[in-house]
Formats: C-alpha cells, sequence, structure tokens
C-alpha cells in the first residue's frame, strides 16, 4: 500500500512553498497570510486535520487561499459516487491541497490549483483499497493578455510532457469541458489542465505527475500577475471584474465538484468556500459593447490551442 507519509510531506511542503512565494509577491508592504490550524473534534462525522491560509487585503491580492487537509469518512459523499456508484458505502482518506488566489488589479487573472489522492476501503476490508489522484490548474482573466494566457499554458503542457504528449492533450481537453458553466453557455475562464481518477501506470507515476502539476504552478502564475499588477484601472474595471467573479461564484456553488464533496461529506465549510471572491456583482441580461475591451474576453473564453 502506499505511504501516506509521503503524501502528507509533500502536500504540505507545496503548501509551505506557494504561501512562501504569494508572501514574496505582495513584498514588504504587501499583506501575509493568517495561518488557521484546524481539527475535526472526535466523535465528529469526518475525521481529520488541516492548515487553512488566508490572505485578505494585501496589496496584490485581495483575497486568497491556499488550503491543506487531510480527512476521513465513514462513506463517500453521493458527489463521489455519482460517477462510480460501485464506491458507495466505502469509508475514504481525502489529502491535498487547494489554492485559488482572487488579485486586486483587475488586469491581473484569477488563478486556481488543486492536486489531491483519494483513498477508499471496504467496511470489512475484504477488498483491496482503491486510490486515485486528482487536480490541475486553471486561469480565469477579466482582460485577457494573450502573450499571459500562452505562458500559462506553456507551463502547464511542459508539466505534463514528460508523461507524454497525449497526456497533456487529454488533460487540456477536460479542463474545458469541466470548467464552464452548462447554464450560462460560456466557459469560467481560458482553461489550462485538470485531471481525475488518475491511477493508471502505478502510485509513484500518477504521484509523480500530480507532483509536476503542484510544482509548476508558482512558475506559470505569478510572473503573469509581476507583469500586470501596476497596470493603471478605473471604476469601470473593476465593476466588470466583479461582474465577472459573479460567474466565478455561480461555477464553484453549482457545478463544482470539489465543493459538492466538502459539503456533502462534513467538511469545514470556512475552508472549503475560502475560494469565494471578497466582492461580486450580477446584473440583469447585461452585454459588453461590441469592440469594447471587455468583449474581448468573450473571445478568449472560447477554447482553442494556446501553445
Amino acid at each position: 500500500m502506499h505511504d501516506q507519509g509521503a503524501l502528507a510531506a509533500y502536500f504540505s511542503d507545496l503548501q509551505a512553498r506557494l504561501v512562501a512565494a504569494v508572501e514574496a509577491l505582495e513584498g514588504s508592504e504587501g499583506g501575509r497570510f493568517r495561518h488557521d490550524a484546524w481539527q475535526r473534534p472526535d466523535g465528529s462525522a469526518m475525521q481529520g486535520d488541516g492548515l487553512t491560509c488566508i490572505i485578505e487585503g494585501g496589496r496584490v491580492f485581495e483575497r486568497g487561499g491556499i488550503a491543506r487537509s487531510r480527512v476521513s469518512g465513514a462513506a463517500l459523499p453521493p458527489s463521489a459516487t455519482a460517477r462510480r456508484p460501485e464506491l458507495a458505502g466505502r469509508r475514504f482518506t481525502a489529502i491535498g491541497v487547494s489554492l485559488v488566489l482572487h488579485p486586486r488589479n483587475p488586469y491581473c487573472p484569477t488563478a486556481h490549483l488543486n492536486v489531491r489522492c483519494l483513498t477508499t476501503q471496504s467496511d470489512d476490508d475484504s477488498t483491496a483499497p482503491l486510490w486515485w489522484f486528482g487536480g490541475g490548474m486553471d486561469l480565469t482573466p477579466y482582460y485577457p493578455v494573450e502573450d499571459d494566457i500562452r505562458h500559462f499554458h506553456g507551463a502547464c503542457r511542459a508539466a505534463l510532457l514528460p508523461f507524454g504528449e497525449d497526456v497533456y492533450r487529454r488533460a487540456k481537453r477536460a479542463c474545458d469541458d469541466y470548467f464552464y458553466l452548462p447554464h450560462r453557455k460560456e466557459a469560467r475562464g481560458v482553461g489550462g489542465i485538470f485531471f481525475d481518477d488518475l491511477s493508471d501506470g502505478g502510485f509513484e507515476r500518477c504521484f509523480a505527475q500530480t507532483r509536476a502539476v503542484g510544482d509548476a504552478f508558482a512558475g506559470a502564475y505569478l510572473p503573469i500577475v509581476a507583469r500586470r499588477l501596476d497596470t493603471p484601472y478605473g471604476e469601470r474595471e473593476r465593476d466588470f471584474q466583479a461582474y465577472r467573479r459573479g460567474r466565478y461564484v455561480e461555477f464553484n456553488l453549482v457545478c463544482d465538484r470539489g465543493t459538492l464533496f466538502g459539503l456533502q461529506s462534513g467538511g469545514r465549510t470556512e475552508s472549503i468556500l475560502m475560494s469565494m471572491p471578497p466582492v461580486a456583482h450580477w446584473r440583469y441580461d447585461w452585454h459588453a459593447e461590441a469592440g469594447s475591451a471587455e468583449a474581448r474576453l468573450g473571445e478568449a473564453l472560447i477554447p482553442r490551442d494556446w501553445v
């Protein structure tokens, strides 16, 4: 059976490195993360512990969270067994890191990362444990810059290329398919990579692929923010940013399997909902003016091969 200690050590180190990288970008005049360690009490439906690191009101990031958790439960929630009904009733352990960063400047995109491993076991231990990895990262700009999008997708491709060009292409397509709002008939952002139920090739290969994604995030995203954080903006740009953040909220609450998994399994609500932006707006039947900077976002949201 795989080593839970190796998983825990990697995810703990990844979280620490990501927190340090974001704080370095914030600089001495910027914000710092609040470190909120938590543990589920004995006798609760879900056991486990974690560390949720939150930044709010920073110089660069208006709000962001980098959370690590390891939780166990008596049965997988419906969001996990809907696609795999044969796993219903099995106890489980899930461990991983999730990140969402919402910059203050509308010319800086929002970004998301998640890497995780889930293990299940039958109640009577009559069958062998099952495990699989999942993860990915994606970019959600408000005022897209093509060079930034190509940089992000290039880093995603480079992370997965050692595992095969077909691996990257499947993960890119899966990201386009997953981060889509069917009720809006539009993509949430410009994509990235996404994989789930990864177990082919053995534990070490799958763990290595997951580490490659986690390790690539800082280089894929933070240079974009560094290039754009001093771009001048006004109320028009902030208003459009808040409007598009509404789409982010809709996806996370209506479509996202990770959010549903956490809430249905009795997880820690504050940590699950750390991905919410600090401010979001909704307008009735609003459309960007043709030819405007805001209208260009719609063109970028159409999936394409960026690299």
